[in-house]
């Protein structure tokens, strides 16, 4: 009897323990961001974790304390995180400063996108980046505005343009010995047949695959209503969001600029890891 007690009252304790624990939840990853005009409160993706952690380490050795928004621009984005901005002098332009490392991306544009108060990794651009690595440091905010569906449409056409180019390129550039004979033989029609040849593959290959971009009913969703800047999508890394002071975003936005977007009147960030 004593024997049976004792297992009843360990199979409570057990399942009291697992109920306990189920309803537990990992809370959520906090920055808050100080400026004159209030607080940001941004949370950072347990998804992304490369740009979370070093974008938490920065914070805590105070990197980012000093520094400025130095790129504004009204209905897109704001931009800080370059260290060069501490202290510098009125009418320089910034934002090529640099930690000298980056950051490989991680990229989840169906699940974490550019919509309005999304947190991105900002990055050189261009043929020098072929693999998008984000900066070591510098960020951007977006405000952005709302999109139609036909705007929607017509950017989901030019990056699928975009991706048809990049992989026609690469036939191109496979086939380039065959392509040079009939250069040097004078051989225009072959090679334009080949080309035309090549271009049908690419069409072929690439309507079959999943490269294929398309926005998902979610995004167009907040793009249409909510807003943000679904052309950035796929191009730069969203490692968090702004849970708190969207209102404070909207300020800085509004800061008068100078050629170069940067504020005329310095708006200095402080940054603090919530406990």
């Amino acid at each position: 009897m004593k024997v049976r007690l004792i297992l009843i009252a360990l199979t409570i304790f057990v399942v009291g323990v697992s109920c306990g624990n189920a309803g537990k939840q990992k809370e959520d990853t906090l920055v808050t961001i100080q400026t004159k005009f209030g607080d940001i409160k941004v949370k950072l993706y347990d998804e992304t974790p490369e740009h979370k952690n070093n974008f938490i380490k920065l914070v805590n050795e105070g990197f980012y304390n000093g520094l400025l928004f130095h790129r504004v621009i009204k209905n897109f984005m704001i931009q800080g995180g370059d260290p060069s901005s501490k202290g510098a002098e009125p009418g320089k332009r910034l934002g090529s400063g640099s930690m000298g490392y980056t950051i490989k991306a991680e990229f989840m544009p169906k699940k974490y996108f550019h919509k309005r108060g999304a947190l991105a990794a900002a990055r050189n651009g261009g043929p020098g980046n072929p693999e998008k690595r984000s900066s070591g440091s510098q960020f951007y905010i977006i405000q952005g505005h709302t999109f139609t569906n036909g705007q929607l449409d017509t950017l989901e056409m030019a990056k699928n343009a975009q991706l048809k180019n990049h992989l026609l390129k690469e036939y191109l550039d496979k086939s380039k010995d065959k392509l040079t004979k009939f250069r040097q033989n004078n051989d225009q029609a072959d090679f334009n047949i080949y080309v035309a040849e090549l271009r049908a593959k690419v069409d072929s290959v690439f309507n079959a695959s999943d490269e294929k971009f398309v926005y998902t009913p979610e995004q167009r969703k907040v793009y249409t209503t909510i807003g943000g800047y679904p052309s950035l999508d796929g191009e730069y890394t969203v490692f968090g969001e702004v849970v708190d002071g969207m209102d404070v975003v909207d300020k800085i936005a509004e800061a008068e600029t100078d050629q170069y977007n940067r504020p005329l009147e310095n708006i200095i960030m402080q940054m603090k890891l919530d406990k």
